[in-house]
């Protein structure tokens, strides 16, 4: 019977390195020695997952919460909470020096087993409902009860999906192949179709090749979609495909991939969950319409208001979380469906055939679904034209495709490349928090904020972490160091001197600030250090700038002066 303390300690090993052959050998050595029930469940627990990623079934289990437990347990004071804070490279560790160094008095008396900790994990995510807090509260607390600080460490990681121990799934993969001695290539094939490395790694190591070579599209079971690079212009996009290329809008809505099987309808989102029952208006647009009796088809699902103008992907969330009144909420916010791609029709796969093929195929199967809008230019004047449509009719930007190219799932090649204009604001740090595992001992996670130019008053916008170098980091950690006026739990509290350029994508709702509004995908460009505090953008700029990304008809605003 596996231990838990084994994973623990396959955990710190892959800490402690970073070559990528090494690590592999580490993942391989542990999963060979696996009983055959406990293959898959390891194997998603290495990359912090606990179920298959098609499932989507998350603990709902925060760091705050886990936090909370693990003060019961550990009984620590708040000043070691305070210092082990400023000290910890991770929340796993500062999990460790808390059980190390607290008051508590119940050791462990038999060992965890692997199996033992799995199943409370599906316990915490199972709880549902009135009281589940406490229930989720409960189960963490009689599994760190018995844990050593070491497994309380990982215990912790893996149930909040901080592992950071350098293992991608890509690595993973790796490990998987070199355990089972097969080819790499058959296995991130065949987790591209099955979309889980804990079957990919049972198939693998229970029955090698050919297990892995039964692999195949299944109907009811997502694949891995095929992602996108990004390109900085059109002229990129040109030069790179070197003409050989589509344009297709880039919407601001929930990618789905629609499965067909009969009068059976299936819809996964982008990261496999199932979607199926908050979309019932795409389920039966797909069996009214499409033209063949089996299909994998992907598309756009888009919230749209008045005269079919689509609606920020915030609204549309509103739906995709809904499992209660879809008939009430379907009214309240329609969605539309746009298709842009064909795996799977009656003929069979499609994936290996090129883009220009299986849109062809999408063609005459698409009844009449509206179909993403796409051209083919002939110049990089006419993909400039392009995108300003684009805008105009309330799209985030373009995706360039090579006609040539297959569909490759779960990869993010250079086939296709986003291309979106950038937008920034000029705000300023008024805090930051102690950054952990390659960002440990820098401030690296700016609180940033506009000014409220009726009150004067700074109102925080949004976080990020992106687009600094680590020297960058270096500099900023010592200058705001030097503005600090209180610390609280790894949040350092600074004077609002510090002025940054903030790339984003757009502007959403957010009850969280009390300026009503967050950045989404905020990255930093640059530091304005000719700007003071006072000079920041202002809560009424993006208010007019928010306008203007939700209504892209109107002028990008540009303020980074």
């Amino acid at each position: 019977m596996p231990l838990f303390a084994e994973f623990a300690e396959l955990g710190e090993s892959l800490e402690a390195t970073r070559a990528r052959k090494v690590m592999a050998a580490l993942v391989a050595e542990y999963l060979r020695q696996l009983p055959a029930g406990e293959i898959a469940p390891a194997t998603r627990m290495i990359i912090g997952r606990i179920f298959p990623e098609r499932r989507g079934r998350p603990l709902n289990l925060s760091g705050a919460a886990a936090a909370r437990v693990v003060n019961q347990v550990a009984k620590t004071t708040a000043e070691q909470r305070e210092a082990i804070a400023r000290q910890a490279v991770d929340f796993g560790q500062s999990v460790q020096m808390m059980f190390e160094r607290g008051a508590r008095t119940q050791t462990p008396a038999v060992p965890l087993a692997l199996d033992e900790v799995w199943r409370a994990f599906q316990d915490i995510a199972a709880a549902s409902g009135p009281g589940s807090r406490q229930r989720k509260d409960d189960i963490l607390h009689a599994l760190l009860q018995r844990a050593t600080p070491l497994e309380a460490k990982y215990i912790v990681k893996v149930a909040v999906d901080e592992m950071r121990h350098g293992v991608s799934e890509g690595l993973l993969l790796d490990g998987i192949a070199l355990a089972a001695d097969v080819p790499r290539e058959l296995v991130r094939k065949a987790n591209m179709l099955m979309g889980d490395v804990g079957r990919v790694a049972e198939a693998a190591l229970l029955e090698g090749r050919d297990g892995l070579q039964r692999s195949s599209i299944t109907l009811g079971q997502p694949i891995k979609p095929m992602l996108a690079q990004t390109a900085a212009s059109v002229q990129e996009a040109f030069d790179f495909l070197h003409a050989r290329l589509a344009m297709e809008y880039n919407l601001d809505g929930a990618r789905v991939q629609i499965h067909k099987d009969g009068q059976r309808v299936w819809l996964f989102s982008r990261r496999l969950s199932d979607l199926t029952a908050s979309l019932p208006e795409v389920q039966e647009q797909i069996l009214q319409e499409v033209k063949a009796d089996v299909a994998i088809l992907e598309g756009e699902v888009v919230a749209v208001g008045a005269a079919g103008r689509p609606l920020p992907f915030q609204q549309l969330m509103r739906r995709l979380r809904r499992v209660h009144d879809i008939d009430a909420m379907r009214e309240q916010l329609p969605v539309k469906l746009y298709l842009f791609d064909l795996l799977y029709s009656d003929g069979g796969s499609w994936i290996d055939r090129p883009y220009h093929q299986r849109v062809e195929e999408l063609q005459r199967v698409r009844g009449s679904i509206t179909l993403v809008e796409r051209l083919l230019p002939t110049s990089p004047a006419q993909g400039e034209d392009f995108l300003r449509a684009a805008r105009m009719a309330g799209h985030e930007g373009l995706v360039a495709k090579e006609l040539d190219s297959p569909y490759n799932p779960g990869v993010r090649g250079r086939h296709w490349l986003k291309i979106k204009p950038v937008i920034t604001l000029d705000l300023v740090i008024v805090a930051a928090d102690w950054g952990y595992g390659r960002r440990h001992g820098w401030l690296s996670n700016y609180h940033l904020a506009a000014r409220d130019e009726k009150s004067g008053e700074l109102l925080k916008v949004g976080k990020t972490f992106k687009g600094l170098t680590d020297e960058e980091f270096q500099r900023m950690t010592e200058r705001l160091s030097a503005l600090k006026v209180a610390e609280a739990r790894g949040t350092v509290f600074v004077r609002p001197e510090v002025v940054v350029e903030v790339a984003f994508s757009n502007i959403q709702d957010s009850p969280q600030y009390k300026s009503g509004m967050a950045l989404r995908f905020a990255r930093i460009v640059r530091l304005r250090l000719e700007k003071s505090g006072g000079e920041a953008d202002t809560i009424q700029t993006m208010r007019s700038l928010r306008t203007a990304v939700v209504d892209p008809g109107m002028r990008d605003v540009d303020t980074a002066n």
